[in-house]
């Protein structure tokens, strides 16, 4: 399967994940079929937001993978983006974390890297990365890390970063789940890129605890 054809395919899934059915045609006393759905999709696509994100401020990067990071003499660490893993970020069928671009919390590319992965054809091949990944378990590893642009069914596109390539053996060795909350954070080790997966449980009070 070529990147276009995955893009497709998660795209497909993506809206399936969002499809709402309605059986009987009896309407009366009821909201219109189009409000209903409008509110189904907007509960669904914020569930994840409202019980592990905002307005909560995220938590520090845990002792353990600090210690870590600096032993391998690692610096500049920052939170890439805190998410909610969803369905396709689990299925073994797509083998992707994805890093929507609004969700990024702060710049952890140099404009080098950037323009490098900026330089790849969605139709073709994808320009990427392969960087070190500190796994929830401490494992280490690479992983790759690619852009893509995701083409929606009204033409508009929608920018990412995925990572890839080792993606399901990271899933699976650290038994990510859908609804986990996971942070990704980058660092530097003699300013080359490298990335740490956190897995994190909301608590009842407001805060995180590590899994």
């Amino acid at each position: 399967m070529d990147v276009a054809d995955g893009e497709m395919k998660i795209e497909k899934e993506y809206d399936q994940g969002f499809r709402v059915e309605h059986e009987g045609d009896d309407h009366q006393g009821r909201l219109p079929e189009s409000s209903k759905i409008k509110k189904k999709k907007q509960k669904m696509a914020t569930r994840c937001d409202q019980q592990y994100t905002t307005p909560l401020p995220p938590p520090d990067l845990p002792i353990k993978f600090k210690k870590q990071i600096r032993a391998l003499g690692g610096s500049d660490i920052a939170l890439v983006i805190q998410k909610c893993l969803f369905k396709i970020d689990v299925s073994s069928g797509h083998n992707r974390l994805s890093i929507p671009f609004n969700q990024i919390r702060q710049t952890f590319l140099t404009p080098q890297e950037t323009e490098f992965l900026n330089s790849g054809d969605n139709k073709k091949k994808c320009s990427e990365m392969e960087v070190m990944l500190i796994e929830p378990s401490l494992r280490r590893g690479t992983i790759s890390l690619r852009k893509w642009e995701m083409k929606k069914a009204s033409g508009s596109a929608t920018s990412m970063y995925v990572l890839v390539g080792q993606w399901n053996s990271v899933a699976w060795r650290n038994t990510l789940r859908e609804d986990e909350t996971v942070q990704l954070w980058s660092f530097r080790i003699n300013s080359k890129l490298c990335l740490a997966l956190v897995k994190r449980k909301a608590k009842s009070n407001g805060y995180f605890i590590e899994f």
